[in-house]
């Protein structure tokens, strides 16, 4: 069982960590809406999902009686969930933390800037959005690893 839950942990590491390395990739370069943006936010819903996927496989585990001789395993295999929420909350007030930088009180105000500027804050919101989940991909991953090593007794 020890194998299984380990090569688990580290699919969800790899998935991860593919992802935060495209997004690294992108917002280094700062093109947030080509393609490669797109196959970021592609590979980071898988790489949550295996993380999703872990989180049920290890509390089924649990319920079923196998549990691992370390106790911390459950908080690296769990804790991912809870910083891939955490980033979709600071995702989400990331366009009004831009807004407010720039005195703007909504989308009203917004549609009243010239289009190049609108454009210019899109890309700036999405370039944002980007960075916190690209640097909660890297946290996942890292979780993960930490859960592999700490997968035995089961």
């Amino acid at each position: 069982m020890d194998e299984a839950v380990v090569a688990g942990a580290l699919t969800v590491a790899a998935l991860n960590l593919a992802a935060a390395a495209i997004g690294a990739w992108v917002w280094w370069r700062g093109d947030v809406s080509g393609g490669l943006a797109r196959g970021f936010w592609v590979a980071l819903r898988v790489g949550q999902g295996s993380a999703l996927v872990l989180a049920i496989a290890v509390g089924s585990l649990a319920v079923a009686g196998h549990h691992p001789s370390e106790g911390l395993f459950y908080l690296y295999a769990l804790l991912p969930l809870a910083v891939a929420f955490v980033a979709e909350q600071l995702r989400v007030v990331s366009a009004q933390t831009i807004l407010d930088q720039r005195g703007l009180e909504g989308a009203s105000e917004v549609g009243r800037l010239e289009q190049s500027e609108q454009h210019r804050l899109v890309a700036e919101v999405l370039r944002r959005e980007l960075g916190i989940m690209t640097i909660s991909a890297f946290v996942v991953a890292g979780l993960a690893v930490r859960a592999a090593t700490t997968a035995h007794g089961f």
